[in-house]
């Protein structure tokens, strides 16, 4: 096996922090079965008892858009999500690996259709994240088929050469200790982190090309980077790479426009640009786009909290991701380059108990970016003085 997989590997496993004896689930694509099997033998390396992988197909999915009835589109059998609640009540650990690997699988479709279909995502997924029962983390995979995507001007060999050089510098696999190299960077965010929920601001503006949005803070709301902790108390990195520090906002009270800043990529890999919302009394109210809004129409139009906000995340200029340039076609990488907003759940471990009946509880979580160099962002207290929070890309607090 390629040596790049294996270190890979084991930097998605140190991010789920798999311990001895536990379950994991990996979950994928076909297509991403070498990064799998190096994810299965760095998790039994650390003491996994048992490594289940799970793999979607998105041509799968075009075939049952194409050929089967349209009222049964959003059915998912109640084993499905009743898999990940009994793994997750067993606290076992997940790692997932994002990346494409058929861009078209679902061109020339009704994107009305597409939409109604959630999978691969499972409703009781936000659940899961939100009680924190498992660690977790999701890596990028490299595929040349997503090399294609993000590089069309090159040749084939050298877009996936390329893919797999940004990817390892956007994950610090460069660096001689990846692992220290992101506590180091974890320290920074969590600072970040700690100055903003230092001010409990009672709304954040955003304002920037296409974008004048104010977002509503719950009374006791935090800040957090993705480094997480279990009901356990085992400490996770979620996400690498990640650049962000996040929030879960008032569901009710966010007032505005917003454009999209990088396409929005759905996880069955719909591609959708240009994407406009406006929002009254916190609900989504207008969406438009450029290419394919009726299929993120259809996704937030199974619960009335779906076109409601779950996320306000932050993201200065100093990660690795946002300074390339590279649009990669991936809401894992494209949300850890700019700041970005979710339609859909919240977290209920970012606010006091006083407040988690106030979170979002929708059953679908859906990121897309508004950052930019352009983008000020004000924090605004109860009693309505402003202060700036991000100019330029650099902190002002």
């Amino acid at each position: 096996m390629d040596d790049r997989w294996t270190r890979l590997a084991e930097l998605a496993v140190h991010g789920a922090n798999i311990q001895p004896g536990q379950i994991v689930m990996v979950t994928g694509e076909i297509g991403q079965e070498e990064m799998a099997r190096a994810v299965a033998a760095a998790a039994y390396d650390r003491g996994a008892k048992f490594v289940d992988v799970d793999y979607f197909d998105p041509w799968i999915k075009r075939a049952r858009i194409e050929h089967a009835d349209p009222d049964t589109l959003d059915y998912v059998p109640e084993w499905y999500g009743g898999r990940m609640v009994a793994h997750a009540e067993e606290h076992g650990g997940r790692v997932t690996l994002a990346g494409v690997v058929a861009p078209n699988a679902l061109d020339g479709l009704d994107m009305r259709l597409v939409g109604k279909d959630m999978l691969p995502r499972v409703k009781e997924l936000g659940k899961i994240v939100g009680d924190r029962s498992t660690n977790w983390c999701i890596a990028p995979c490299p595929h040349p088929e997503w090399a294609k995507l993000v590089y069309p001007e090159l040749p084939e060999d050298e877009a996936y050469e390329k893919l797999w050089h940004e990817l390892e510098h956007v994950l610090r696999l460069d660096e001689p200790d990846p692992g220290k190299a992101w506590e180091e960077r974890m320290d920074a965010l969590n600072e970040s982190a700690k100055r903003l929920a230092g001010h409990r601001f009672d709304a954040i503006e955003l304002r920037g090309p296409g974008t004048e949005l104010t977002v509503g803070m719950l009374p006791t709301h935090t800040w957090w980077a993705a480094d997480f902790s279990t009901a356990d108390g085992l400490r996770h990195f979620p996400n690498l790479p990640t650049e962000e520090v996040f929030t879960t906002p008032d569901p009710l009270r966010t007032e505005g426009h917003v454009a999209s800043t990088k396409p929005l990529v759905l996880r069955d890999g719909t591609i959708i640009r240009g994407l406009r919302v406006r929002f009254e009394g916190g609900t989504a109210v207008q969406i438009d786009a450029d290419e394919n809004v009726e299929a993120l129409r259809s996704q937030l139009a199974i619960d009335e909290a779906a076109l409601r906000l779950g996320e306000l995340a932050l993201v200065d200029r100093h990660g690795r991701i946002g300074p390339l340039g590279t649009v990669f076609f991936n809401t894992l990488l494209d949300e850890n380059a700019a700041s970005h907003i979710a339609f859909g759940s919240g977290f209920p471990f970012l606010v006091e108990a006083e407040d988690v009946g106030r979170v979002n509880s929708a059953p679908t979580h859906v990121d897309f970016m508004i950052g930019s160099p352009e983008l000020e962002v004000d924090g605004v207290t109860a009693g309505g003085e402003r202060f700036p929070v991000l100019r330029g890309g650099d902190w002002q607090i």
